[in-house]
């Protein structure tokens, strides 16, 4: 089943990734439907199935109170499948708990798909940070009966056919709304450097990133070296940094490389990481300094590309990917095609030129 969720597939493996020096405190063990494994102290893991080659999402469970109250972070798709793990945890080991607050790490469907069911369940309030609140209302309120057509110029320009143009555009405008329960019309904002008191006496601190997401939200235990990572740090895939329509001359790129030399400041090197996909580990250095090896390097290789002869995006794909793009790969493949050509534009390392219609990348 092609997956609904453009983050998912944005997760899907596009760059060939490094995970040694890595140490899974729980081995290849992982949650069953309806099971929470206990991960320390009023911090509990849960895995919500989903469609898609990821197959599940990552979400967490803290006791936030000697009352049994509880906050969960992340939540899944809006699909029957998501939904129904959760009412075997609720039925099973969350039974007779409350749900006081939710925490969105950031504003994708497999993160906030079911928060809105959540936070109707138990009236509990939504937290998240205002970019990553902002952008999710904007794409569940972007419904357009026909693609834009900036977003197909967007498209040609990266070099797309005027086949495959014409084709992606009978997929319609606005689809993840219909894997987003409604959300509620308020929610709290979550702030860099923030303090948040869960559980009992815990403190949990939220660290900032950006470039998979406009303000992603991870949250720090520094008394129980814990880090919640969302999808700024996994294991073994690297999260899809994309350039959009949206806003074309930003550098997103530059952003994810920014935030990956700012988490190494902040975090300690034995630091237990919960990744939204992938198994817990420790590592956070080793891996955060490989996914920036590997950007850098693709970042050199696509200059000697550019270097033999001008290019397009979709001629930068042989370079960035390890495997052959399809269809249903290939707006993510653009918008990460794009967001390396772009960083290396900012950089003065190459420059862009549109002909026909169509955007020509060349060494400066």
């Amino acid at each position: 089943m092609r997956s609904p969720d453009a983050s998912l597939t944005g997760d899907d493996g596009f760059l060939e990734t490094e995970d040694r020096g890595l140490t899974y405190p729980w081995g290849a063990r992982t949650p069953e439907v309806g099971e929470l494994i206990a991960i320390a102290d009023g911090i509990g893991w849960v895995r919500i199935p989903m469609p898609g080659s990821l197959g599940h999402i990552n979400c967490w469970v803290i006791d936030d109170a000697p009352s049994g109250a509880l906050t969960i972070v992340d939540s899944g798709i809006r699909l029957p499948d998501c939904r129904a793990a959760w009412e075997a945890l609720f039925a099973g080991p969350l039974e007779g708990r409350k749900v006081t607050r939710l925490i969105a790490t950031h504003m994708h469907p497999d993160h906030i798909g079911l928060m809105g069911w959540l936070a109707e369940r138990d009236g509990a309030p939504l937290h998240m940070t205002r970019q990553e609140w902002l952008t999710a209302k904007f794409v569940i309120a972007d419904v357009q009966e026909a693609v834009p057509a900036a977003v197909l110029d967007f498209r040609r320009a990266a070099g797309w056919t005027e086949e495959q143009v014409a084709e992606s555009a009978k997929e319609g405008w606005g689809r993840l709304r219909h894997v987003i329960h409604h959300m509620p019309h308020g929610y709290v904002r979550m702030e860099e450097g923030e303090i948040l008191p869960l559980g009992d006496g815990q403190s949990w601190r939220v660290v900032v990133g950006s470039g998979h997401s406009p303000e992603h939200a991870c949250l720090y235990n520094e008394a129980a070296n814990i880090l919640i990572s969302g999808d700024q740090i996994l294991p073994k895939i690297s999260s899809n940094v994309s350039l959009g329509a949206s806003e074309p001359m930003a550098n997103p790129l530059g952003d994810w490389l920014a935030s990956i030399d700012k988490l190494l400041g902040v975090l300690p090197e034995d630091v237990l990481v919960l990744p939204a996909h992938g198994e817990p580990f420790r590592g956070a250095h080793e891996r955060l300094k490989a996914l920036k090896t590997e950007h850098l390097e693709r970042l050199d290789a696509l200059v000697v590309h550019c270097a033999e002869a001008p290019r397009t995006a979709v001629d930068c794909f042989p370079i960035l990917f390890n495997r052959v793009i399809g269809d249903s790969h290939r707006g993510l493949a653009t918008g990460e095609a794009l967001a390396h050509l772009r960083y290396l534009e900012v950089a003065g390392r190459v420059t862009s030129a549109m002909r026909d219609g169509v955007t020509w990348w060349q060494v400066a």
